[in-house]
C-alpha cells in the first residue's frame, strides 16, 4: 500500500515474477525426479516413491519411464499384499489416472497404464470404465486413444458387438463428422455379419443398408471426409488369401518361376513352397526375383540337371504352396521348350468386386446421386474421388474416358495432392490396360501414352514378350520388373527415367530403347550387364551420350552388346 492505494504491478514486475515461480516449479521438478531415480537405482520399491512419481506424472503425464517404473513397484507390491489391499491399491492408481487424463487426454502413456492396471486388478469395473469412454468421447469424440482404450474393455467386459455398433450409430447419428465412429463400424460389422464368400467383408444386405447411411451423410455435409472415407471402404475389395497366379518353366534356361498373388517369404530349408516332378518330389532351392530372399511376388528354382529328359511324351510339374494352400499344375510336353499356366485377370475379377443386380443398382444410383452432387459442389474432391470409385467398381473399361476427365477435375480441385491423384490414375489405367490384354489372350502390353506416373502389377505381367512404356512420365524402371523374365523387347523411349534397376537379370531380353530420358552416367546402365541376350540399346538424347568416352566406356560395360545406339 502506497498513501492508502494497492500497488499495481508493473508488466516487468509481474513476468519477473512468473519467471521466478516457473524457475521454483522446474528446480522441484528436477529435483523430484533425480530423487525418483536415485531410488530406482537402488531399488527402493515403496510407497514413498509412489509419491514422488504421483507428483511428477501428474504435472507431466507423457513422462514414460516413470509410468515403467511404476509398474515395475505395483509388480513388487503385489508379493507382498492381499488381494483386498491389491484391489484398493489399484483402485487408487485408477483414481490418480483420472487426474493425468484430465491433464492430457491423449496422454499414450497413461492410456496404455490403465490398460494394464485393469488387466492387473482383482476385481476389475469394467462398466465405470465404460462410462469413463463416454465421458472423454463427449468431450472429443475423436480422441483414437479413448476410441483404442473402449476397445479393449468391449473385448475385456464381452459387451455384445451389437451394443457398440448401436453406440457407434448413437454417435454418427449426432454428428456426422466422426470419424473414429465410422472406423469402428468397420471392424465391427465384419463380425456381426460376415460374409461367408468374403473373408472381412458384411452380407450385400448389410452393405447396401450401410450404403445408404453414408450417403445420407456426406449429403448432409459434402464437405467433411468421414463418411467419404467410410463409403470407400464399404467400396473397397475383399483381401484374397495367396494363390498361385503362374507357374513358367523353361527347359532351355532350365529354371521354374513361381508367381504370387501376394508378395511371400520362402524362407530357406522350409517346406513352404514344394515342387513335384511326375509326382516325385525335387529338392530345390528358391531364391526371390532380387536374389535377396526378401518378401517377393515371384520365386525362381534351377530345375536339376537331367531332370527333363526327352524319354516321356511329358512331365508334370506340380507345385504345392504351405501344405495345400495353394497348389497349381503344370505340363511340359516333348520338344516344348517353355510351358505355363496362369490364371486370367479377368476370370479372377481380380481388379474389382463381382457385382450382384441388386449391388450394381444401388451404384448405379449412387453415381447419379454423387454426379448431382458435384454440380452443386464443383470442387468438393471427396465427390470426385467417390465418383471415379463408383466407376470403377461399375465398369472400369466402359467408364476409361469419363474416369480421365473427373480426374482432371480433381487434380484442378486438389493440386496440392497431384502426386497422389496420377499414381492413383497410373494404377488405374494399368489395370484396364492389363485386362484388355487378357481378354485379347496376348503377351503383348502397350503402355504408351498413358502419363503413367509409376507401375503397378507387375505380377501380372509375368508372361509379356514386348512391352511399351514410351511417352510417360516415369522417373525409373522399379525393381518389380525383374519379375518380367519372358521380355524380349522394351520400348521407354521419351520418359525422365534416371534409374534402370528393375532390369537386372533378365534371361530373355533382347532389345531395350531409352530414347530421350535423363540417364546421366555409365554406372546407371549397370543392370543391363546381367542381362545375356540383350543385343540392341538405344540411348540417343539421354545426357549420357555426351560423354566424350561414352563409346569405350559401353564396350568395356556392355561387351556383349552388339548395337549401341547414342
Amino acid at each position: 500500500m502506497e498513501h492508502g492505494r494497492l500497488k499495481v504491478k508493473t508488466t516487468e514486475e509481474q513476468q519477473e515474477a512468473k519467471r521466478k515461480e516457473r524457475e521454483k516449479k522446474l528446480q522441484l521438478y528436477t529435483a523430484t525426479t533425480s530423487t525418483i531415480f536415485q531410488k530406482r537405482e537402488s531399488q527402493e520399491l515403496d510407497q514413498e516413491v509412489l509419491e514422488l512419481t504421483n507428483q511428477i506424472l501428474g504435472a507431466n503425464p507423457d513422462f514414460a519411464t516413470l509410468w515403467n517404473f511404476r509398474r515395475e513397484i505395483f509388480l513388487h507390491l503385489e508379493k507382498e499384499k492381499s488381494e483386498d489391499e491389491l484391489q484398493s491399491l489399484y483402485t487408487g492408481e485408477l483414481f490418480h489416472l483420472d487426474s493425468c487424463l484430465r491433464v492430457n487426454p491423449k496422454s499414450y502413456g497413461s492410456w496404455h497404464h490403465r490398460c494394464w492396471v485393469l488387466e492387473r486388478m482383482p476385481q476389475p469395473d469394467w462398466s465405470r470404465e465404460l462410462e469413463l469412454c463416454s465421458r472423454f468421447l463427449e468431450l472429443d469424440e475423436r480422441n483414437f486413444h479413448c476410441w483404442d482404450y473402449r476397445r479393449f474393455v468391449a473385448h475385456r467386459s464381452e459387451v455384445p458387438a451389437e451394443e457398440e455398433l448401436a453406440f457407434t450409430h448413437g454417435l454418427i447419428t449426432r454428428n456426422f463428422s466422426n470419424y473414429s465412429s465410422w472406423h469402428y463400424r468397420s471392424k465391427l460389422l465384419p463380425l456381426i455379419h460376415p460374409d461367408p464368400q468374403r473373408q472381412g467383408r458384411v452380407t450385400e444386405e448389410v452393405l447396401l443398408r450401410e450404403l445408404e447411411l453414408a450417403q445420407n451423410a456426406f449429403f448432409t455435409d459434402p464437405s467433411d471426409q468421414s463418411a467419404w472415407l467410410y463409403h470407400r471402404w464399404l467400396l473397397g475389395r475383399v483381401d484374397r488369401d495367396v494363390s498361385l497366379l503362374c507357374v513358367f518353366i523353361s527347359r532351355e534356361g532350365g529354371w521354374l518361376s513361381v508367381g504370387f498373388s501376394h508378395p511371400v517369404i520362402v524362407r530357406a530349408g522350409s517346406d513352404d513352397l514344394l515342387l513335384f516332378l511326375d509326382g516325385t518330389p525335387l529338392m530345390v532351392s528358391w531364391l526371390s526375383v532380387d536374389r535377396k530372399n526378401r518378401s517377393s511376388y515371384l520365386w525362381l528354382c534351377d530345375l536339376p540337371p537331367g531332370s527333363l529328359g526327352d524319354l516321356c511324351p511329358h512331365h508334370t510339374f506340380r507345385v504345392l504352396w504351405k501344405d495345400g494352400a495353394a497348389h497349381k499344375e503344370c505340363f511340359l510336353y516333348r520338344g516344348q521348350q517353355e510351358s505355363w499356366n496362369r490364371d486370367s485377370a479377368t476370370e479372377e475379377q481380380i481388379f474389382r468386386c463381382e457385382l450382384s443386380v441388386e449391388k450394381s443398382t444401388v451404384l448405379q444410383s449412387e453415381l447419379e446421386s454423387c454426379k448431382e452432387l458435384q454440380e452443386l459442389e464443383p470442387e468438393n474432391k471427396w465427390c470426385l474421388l467417390t465418383i471415379i470409385l463408383l466407376m470403377r467398381a461399375l465398369d472400369p473399361l466402359g467408364y476409361e474416358k469419363e474416369t480421365l476427365s473427373y480426374f482432371q477435375t480433381l487434380k484442378a480441385a486438389d493440386p496440392m495432392r497431384c502426386a497422389y491423384f496420377n499414381d492413383l490414375l497410373s494404377k488405374f489405367l494399368m489395370e484396364n490396360c492389363i485386362l484388355k490384354m487378357e481378354y485379347a489372350e496376348s503377351r503383348v502390353i502397350d503402355l504408351s501414352r498413358k502419363g503413367l506416373t509409376a507401375l503397378y502389377h507387375e505380377e501380372h505381367l509375368l508372361l509379356v514378350t514386348h512391352m511399351s512404356l514410351s511417352a510417360n512420365q516415369l522417373r525409373a524402371l522399379p525393381r518389380t520388373l525383374a519379375m518380367l523374365r519372358c521380355l524380349e523387347v522394351l520400348e521407354a523411349d521419351d520418359n525422365v527415367i534416371e534409374s534402370l534397376e528393375g532390369l537386372s537379370h533378365l534371361p530373355k531380353l533382347e532389345e531395350v530403347s531409352l530414347r530421350n530420358n535423363r540417364i546421366n552416367r555409365i554406372s546407371d546402365l549397370r543392370p543391363l550387364a546381367s542381362c545375356p541376350r540383350l543385343s540392341l540399346v538405344n540411348l540417343q538424347g539421354n545426357p549420357v551420350c555426351g560423354s566424350p568416352d561414352v563409346r569405350s566406356e559401353l564396350a568395356l560395360l556392355l561387351p556383349h552388346v552388339l548395337n549401341v545406339l547414342t
